[in-house]
């Protein structure tokens, strides 16, 4: 198997008990080695009275990105840590995408970027997560990768 046909596998393992990706209409546009790219629509049960997205659901969308691209190798991978900016506000209607990468990945650590933007490109948030590799796989393989 390619390192993308890996990250397509786990992805697929993965989604089914998703439940809070799912929920909240999470879709998954992408993935390969260590990369993510899901879309999200702002519902109005996610709007603030500002009359914009509440930062947890757009910390959401986010941290799916994270744990689909760090999960991608074959290795369960867990956050060990977090930060986000919010650059500006995502509005009722918006279509917002995360692309989250790899920026390293060793042995038992990463560390990945995601992006959330508009369908305009507008940046509307950046997310750093550090990933912990732990004990498991989703599939038996005949090697690791990454």
């Amino acid at each position: 198997m390619t390192p993308d046909e890996i990250a397509r596998r786990c992805a697929d393992i993965m989604w089914p008990d998703d439940h809070a990706a799912r929920g909240l209409g999470i879709e998954i546009a992408a993935v390969g080695a260590g990369t993510a790219t899901l879309r999200m629509l702002v519902r109005q049960d996610m709007v603030n009275s500002h009359g914009s997205c509440h930062g947890g659901f757009i910390f959401a969308l986010a941290d799916s990105a994270f744990a689909y691209a760090c999960n991608s190798f074959n290795h369960y991978a867990v956050a060990a840590g977090v930060d986000i900016n919010f650059l500006a506000p995502a509005h009722l209607g918006d279509t917002l995408t995360a692309i989250g990468r790899a920026r390293h990945q060793g042995g038992r650590s990463g560390v990945y970027d995601i992006e959330v933007s508009n369908a305009a490109g507008k940046l509307i948030a950046v997310f750093r997560g550090r990933a912990a590799r732990v004990k498991g796989h989703f599939f038996e393989a005949p090697e690791s990768i990454g």
